[in-house]
């Protein structure tokens, strides 16, 4: 188990990636030549693999705390980052991701898992028959939960052919273009899991310090030219890098990650690789049925 979390934050930290570079390049003045090329293979390709784990994530917490409380608050303050972020950033995806794990994540954690895959199923291919993407959000948060419940996340070759095909197909026969990002996530994911290189996860232990940090680099530079779009993402992803590495010697969560989680159990969480272990940091095992409700536990 403890192999495939880190196997999901690395997708996680490849996801950040793609998602600094099409922020770069939507807060810059787009040169002709490269928004064909960015419209094909990389505008819309990463945020269904981050909304796919962030329901994933949300399984796996709630796995281990099956109070929904405290996923309430953890949502809630979620939604206090992303409100903040909305000020300098308006249209970013927090404040959705908050209210759509509310509204669809919570209630469907209650339901069997044969019901929650149908479901997610069907708000996916419904958010993208009518070109709905916030909806599509809501879709693929069930699709996570639901894969954490049947054990479907494994590097799977005839899914990553498969899915190549049809990103190739829908994207070249332009027939609906959620439908194309959709299969072009499925591609980039299932391929990055077939050679799941762990460079990445530093960056996805640090996902939301990376995220919310790129967008203030990406404000107070915007790049005017195709090699100033792909110098500052470099640069600021090798330097989030290098800080995730260093930081993750010393702490077992990112900065605002550890705000996340005190703010999320109302107290100072331990924080230091040198502190006591912290009794809440539990890896549930993926093979283990969902709890019996316990009200109160892990309060």
């Amino acid at each position: 188990m403890a192999t495939r979390i880190r196997e999901l934050d690395a997708l996680r930290g490849f996801a950040i990636c793609g998602i600094m570079l099409v922020n770069t390049w939507q807060h810059s003045p787009k040169p002709p030549e490269i928004d064909w090329a960015m419209n094909q293979f990389v505008q819309g390709r990463f945020y269904p693999i981050f909304s796919f784990l962030f329901g994933m994530s949300f399984a796996l917490f709630l796995r281990a705390h099956p109070d929904r409380l405290i996923m309430g608050r953890r949502l809630a303050v979620l939604a206090l980052f992303g409100a903040a972020h909305w000020v300098v950033n308006p249209g970013e995806v927090l404040v959705p991701y908050a209210i759509f794990g509310a509204i669809a994540l919570v209630p469907a954690s209650f339901l069997p898992k044969v019901v929650q895959l149908p479901l997610g199923v069907a708000v996916t291919t419904g958010a993208v028959f009518y070109g709905d993407p916030w909806i599509l959000i809501a879709g693929l948060f069930l699709l996570g939960l639901a894969a954490v419940e049947f054990d479907a996340i494994r590097p799977n070759v005839l899914f990553f052919a498969v899915s190549v095909v049809l990103a190739v197909v829908l994207t070249w026969a332009d027939v609906s273009y959620l439908a194309a990002c959709v299969a072009g996530a499925a591609a980039y994911a299932s391929g990055f899991l077939l050679v799941s290189p762990r460079v990445f996860e530093p960056l996805g232990k640090l996902a939301l310090t990376a995220y919310l940090s790129s967008t203030v680099v990406i404000l107070l530079v915007r790049p005017a030219t195709v090699a100033g779009i792909i110098i500052v993402t470099v640069v600021t992803l090798a330097v989030q890098w290098v800080f995730a590495r260093w930081w993750l010697t010393r702490f077992r969560y990112g900065p605002l990650e550890w705000i996340w989680r005190c703010l999320t159990w109302w107290e100072l969480v331990p924080n230091g690789q040198t502190q006591a272990r912290d009794p809440r940091n539990v890896v549930p095992d993926l093979h283990r049925s969902r709890p019996k409700e316990q009200p109160g536990v892990g309060s």
